[in-house]
């Protein structure tokens, strides 16, 4: 896409840019849901099958698919680009602010807010708002035209800072916040250890893959050939683990979503509440701390989005895999991919109303939108932005 080019042809080839993979994801994550809801009511006994090998707590296709969908994702991270955007500490500092304070607070609340009644759900929604940004919020960010550098880079960051952080925090928002607010914690089940174990296998074992194939990838064959010959081919792998995943999960939790309907909705109600608040404070902040419109867009996607691979992950292995706790991570894209489409055209919208033109297109020019300057998707060129290189996240 040309920097000079209009809003509102930037608006109408939003769509353009999505693979038939891609552009029609909410409709594989239905289908897949379906799928799985017919195979748990079909086929006696499989539960048990599932349950039968596990990895930790996790059963071994649970396993499986998580780790497929986290692996791909990764392995188109830059991560040898960190430093450039760590000087940029007006970006950095707001992004650790929004991801590690303010986004998972709001989730805390909106949890309380919209289901107390429902613990499994609310815990679940909690984890889902600690579950940071590492996947599909670098396509939104591209095609909203923000900075692919700076995604690439937050999204690192959060991916390292989650490893580190992510089972202190559950422990925070899941026993010690709730104990000082004089609110129920979480089940005796609740291992801060747990949490951990799981972060590190879901989300430490494919980051160092990640980073592995990355760094021997380019070192044998060169960045060229990794970007646009190898990361083509394994991004597809990210969305077929997601959907193995979540048919998998339904089968199993096919009689609560049958049974219980409103249920699933009372859980998209505070998620859809969530995308929305944290989006729209994304744009205020940037604007406000003049960080122009492609930086500005980076910091409320990489805000706004969450890794509900992670979440599910976290769930899965802290409570089962039948648990209400992973129904709230599975509703958790179903609602994120079209919410996020629909901020897409709010971003752009957004440029041509509060942004001035100079700024919006040199950071533009600057987020790479030729071959050279394309970051962690990729094999993004100035007439094939994101087409070729946005399947499987």
């Amino acid at each position: 896409m040309s920097a000079l080019a209009p809003d509102l042809a930037d608006e109408k080839s939003v769509v353009g840019k999505l693979s038939t993979l891609d552009r029609f994801l909410p409709v594989w994550i239905v289908t897949a849901m379906v799928v799985g809801l017919l195979l748990g009511r079909l086929i006696p006994g499989l539960n048990t099958a599932l349950d039968a090998v596990k990895i930790g707590s996790v059963s071994l296709p649970i396993a499986i698919g998580l780790l497929v969908m986290m692996y791909p994702v990764l392995a188109k991270v830059r991560y040898n680009e960190t430093g450039r955007v760590l000087s940029d500490r007006k970006l950095l500092v707001t992004s650790l602010v929004m991801n590690w304070v303010l986004a998972p607070a709001l989730m805390f609340a909106l949890a309380w807010i919209f289901i107390p009644d429902l613990p499994e759900y609310r815990t679940g929604l909690i984890i889902v708002g600690l579950a940071r940004c590492i996947a599909m919020v670098m396509i939104w960010n591209d095609l909203a035209c923000g900075d692919r550098e700076a995604g690439a880079v937050l999204v690192a960051i959060n991916s390292v800072f989650q490893v580190l952080a992510f089972g202190a925090l559950g422990w925070f928002y899941l026993q010690l916040l709730p104990s000082w607010l004089g609110l129920p914690t979480t089940s005796a089940d609740f291992s801060f250890w747990s949490i951990s174990v799981s972060v590190l296998i879901f989300l430490g074992i494919p980051l160092l893959a990640g980073f592995l194939t990355r760094v021997l990838g380019e070192k044998a064959k060169g960045r060229p050939w990794y970007e646009d010959r190898l990361l083509p081919k394994l991004g597809p792998w990210a969305l077929y683990g997601l959907l193995f995943t979540i048919a998998v999960l339904f089968a199993l939790q096919g009689e609560t979503i049958s049974n219980k309907p409103l249920d699933v909705i009372r859980i998209a109600v505070p998620l859809l509440v969530y995308f929305l608040v944290v989006f729209t404070a994304g744009m205020l902040i940037g604007n406000a701390l003049a960080l122009g419109y492609a930086k500005t867009t980076t910091l409320a996607f990489t805000a706004a989005g969450n890794n509900f691979e992670l979440a599910i992950a976290v769930a899965i292995g802290t409570f089962g895999v039948a648990s209400g706790q992973a129904l709230a991570g599975v509703v958790g894209p179903l609602i994120e991919v079209p919410v996020l489409v629909a901020l897409v055209y709010a971003a752009l919208w957004a440029r041509r109303r509060f942004f001035t033109p100079t700024s919006a297109h040199i950071n533009l020019a600057s987020t790479g939108t030729t071959s050279t300057g394309s970051a962690v998707l990729g094999a993004a060129t100035a007439d094939e932005p994101a087409s070729a290189v946005i399947n499987g996240h």
